[in-house]
């Protein structure tokens, strides 16, 4: 088929038609660009080619995607990113800028990666879990010294390691309210 006869198995032929019609010869089914967009979003590889001629117009096609985004969704391209842009065109950088942001983009998405596993990593230590039910601890000593029976009303949850450490922070707790106690007389 045509997918064979270009030597990319991998790749989705896509062919426009003079009518703006878009073929995904992999499915047989007529697509839209939201479809382009969606397989663009999963990472499926496609090449759209004009249907009459065989040219290869993909990037035309992507440039069609970015500006039905931009005009029906939140817009990511500042306006002022736009204007340098579109200044570099017929500068003698022009040939280094496709370089220049591809790289920005590969850099941007490990960045991306990096970070979204480091959250992950700190998370699974869960330092502020352990801070979390100390604090948990502390406000229901608090509590059973200020309030008579609150401790008997919620059940306690055993803290690991440090049932020593509670039992003397309620004896400090009831060692304040027994002299709060003795002020209000």
């Amino acid at each position: 088929m045509a997918e064979a006869a270009s030597g990319e198995d991998n790749t989705v032929i896509i062919k426009k038609y003079a009518n703006r019609r878009l073929y995904n010869t992999r499915s047989s089914s007529y697509i839209t660009l939201e479809h382009l967009a969606k397989m663009t979003r999963e990472g499926v590889d496609y090449k759209v080619l004009d249907a009459k001629t065989g040219a290869d117009i993909t990037h035309t096609i992507l440039t069609q995607i970015i500006m039905e985004e931009e005009s029906n969704g939140e817009q990511m391209l500042p306006v002022n990113f736009l204007r340098e842009l579109i200044s570099m065109y017929g500068n003698s950088m022009q040939s280094l800028i496709p370089h220049y942001l591809e790289a920005s983009m590969e850099n941007f998405r490990a960045n991306q990666t990096k970070l979204a596993k480091a959250f992950e990593d700190s998370l699974g230590n869960n330092p502020l879990a352990k801070l979390a039910e100390q604090n948990m601890a502390m406000f229901r000593a608090a509590s059973a010294a200020f309030m008579p029976g609150a401790d008997k009303a919620e059940p306690k949850a055993p803290v690991s390691g440090e049932n020593g450490d509670l039992s003397a922070l309620r004896e400090q707790m009831a060692e304040i309210q027994k002299r709060l106690d003795a002020l209000g007389k």
